[in-house]
């Protein structure tokens, strides 16, 4: 046989709901500190962000004067007045046009970032400000809203413990009602079969005990009137009971809708109070700002790579050959040739050609058969030191154009700035390679004009 079902008290389903509610109310407290918690690292990343910008202008505009020094320690000395002529046709030179550019370049810097200094300070903090201030005010305007959410779910919550209570002791009156409604039905049961039993053990009366019988007839037919009576009301009592009990159960069980406004709340309207409350403008406004700082930047960098561009265009035109005809040509009375030396007549003497009649005449056929021999050996020798300058001076070509300028791999940041380090010291500028490439060069440079020189003798 199965064991009967065990039911639970009264203060067992109490005890229970009361446990629920206390961990739902606490779960309450928690959203509210955890929200708190929130806004205070907001505040306090927007601090740091507007102390953060509020230290980089200042470190730019000291950027910004160092460049304009820098700048105008160099451009002072075109400007002035000594050799202003010299400096001026220098000008057209492209070593000299780069040289301008690149103080341009750095002028042009200066000026940029005392622009970003000014972007930071007077733009990109302001914001941070009325972002901080926007959302402290929103903040407490949620909280409110977040208070009166949780006072209406707790509402709820003591409207279905009443309900619940109501259930509970409406309930009880109709079991109790409905137990004694059935212990009088078992004593009226009873009641009726001793009658019976005492009906079947009478003998005949007589006439003097007939009439005593018929007094305890009506004797007990009253007391069975005042049994249906009390036994209509037990019955009218327990059908009043049960009612009420029906009615609370259903009141109950309506009530139980209460999982639908807890639902609400958690899935809903928490989710709604973090978005469109707290969160109200927030990530928008701060998306602003920063995009204000990318464009800033960018801007900076869009003009750093404009004055770059120029420079490289003109690294790209440095050309010694180019140059070295502006030259001559700036200062052609210094570079022209001189005008011929021609044959001044002595005395009147008015020859102005070779006499090749004798006797000089074999004197210069012999004179020439000698610059023939001559020229032939140093057309020889020419051609050897030719091949050997040239292939001197190609080496020489090959050390000053070696590709050595691309520092890529120094910018190549990882996790570990050793490694960063140790590329570094690898380049061109360790002081080994330098020494090496030095003595190199200035070995064939010194063999290169060595053999120039024997050339010319």
């Amino acid at each position: 046989m199965t064991s009967p079902a065990k039911f639970k008290k009264d203060k067992e389903i109490i005890a229970e709901y009361d446990t629920q509610v206390k961990e739902i109310r606490a779960q309450l407290t928690e959203q509210m500190k955890c929200l708190d918690q929130q806004c205070e690292l907001r505040v306090q990343l927007l601090q740091d962000l507007q102390d953060f910008f509020r230290k980089k202008a200042e470190i730019e505009m000291d950027y910004s004067r160092n460049l304009e020094k820098l700048a105008e320690r160099f451009l002072a000395k075109t400007r002035s007045t000594k050799d202003q002529q010299f400096k001026k046709d220098q000008n057209v030179l492209s070593p000299v046009n780069c040289w301008n550019l690149l103080l341009n370049q750095v002028k042009r810097e200066s000026r940029d970032h005392t622009t970003l200094s000014d972007i930071y300070l007077n733009n990109i903090i302001p914001r941070f400000v009325q972002v901080s201030e926007d959302s402290g005010r929103l903040f407490k305007k949620s909280k409110e809203v977040g208070q009166q959410l949780q006072d209406d779910l707790m509402k709820v919550l003591n409207e279905l413990y009443s309900v619940m209570k109501t259930y509970h002791m409406y309930n009880a009156d109709s079991i109790s009602a409905q137990s004694k409604l059935k212990e009088a039905e078992k004593q009226e049961e009873k009641q009726i079969g001793k009658s019976v039993k005492q009906e079947d053990r009478q003998a005949p009366r007589s006439p003097d005990s007939t009439s005593n019988v018929r007094i305890e007839e009506k004797h007990v037919r009253r007391s069975s009137v005042k049994k249906i009576e009390k036994m209509k009301e037990k019955q009218a009592k327990y059908t009043e009971n049960k009612l009420k009990a029906i009615k609370a159960r259903n009141e109950y069980l309506l009530a139980e809708a209460t999982n639908a406004s807890v639902f609400k709340y958690y899935i809903h309207d928490l989710s709604d109070l973090i978005d469109q409350c707290c969160d109200l403008g927030y990530h928008a406004s701060l998306n602003r700002a920063l995009r204000t700082f990318l464009s800033a930047e960018l801007n900076l960098e869009q003009s750093k790579h404009e004055g770059l561009d120029a420079i490289e265009n003109a690294v790209e035109n440095l050309d010694a050959t180019s140059d070295k005809q502006r030259l001559m040509e700036m200062y052609n009375n210094v570079f022209c040739p001189p005008m011929k030396f021609e044959f001044q007549p002595h005395m009147g003497d008015m020859a102005s050609q070779l006499c090749a009649q004798q006797p000089v005449q074999s004197e210069l056929v012999q004179r020439c058969q000698q610059l023939q021999s001559r020229l032939s050996t140093l057309k020889i020798e020419n051609e050897e030191v030719k091949k050997t300058m040239e292939a001197t001076l190609q080496t020489i070509q090959d050390i000053v154009t070696v590709e050595d300028f691309d520092v890529s791999d120094c910018f190549q940041y990882s996790n570990s700035m050793e490694s960063v380090k140790s590329t570094v010291s690898e380049t061109f500028m360790s002081k080994p390679s330098i020494a090496k490439r030095r003595a190199n060069q200035q070995e064939t440079e010194q063999f290169y004009f060595t053999v120039r020189l024997s050339g010319r003798q």
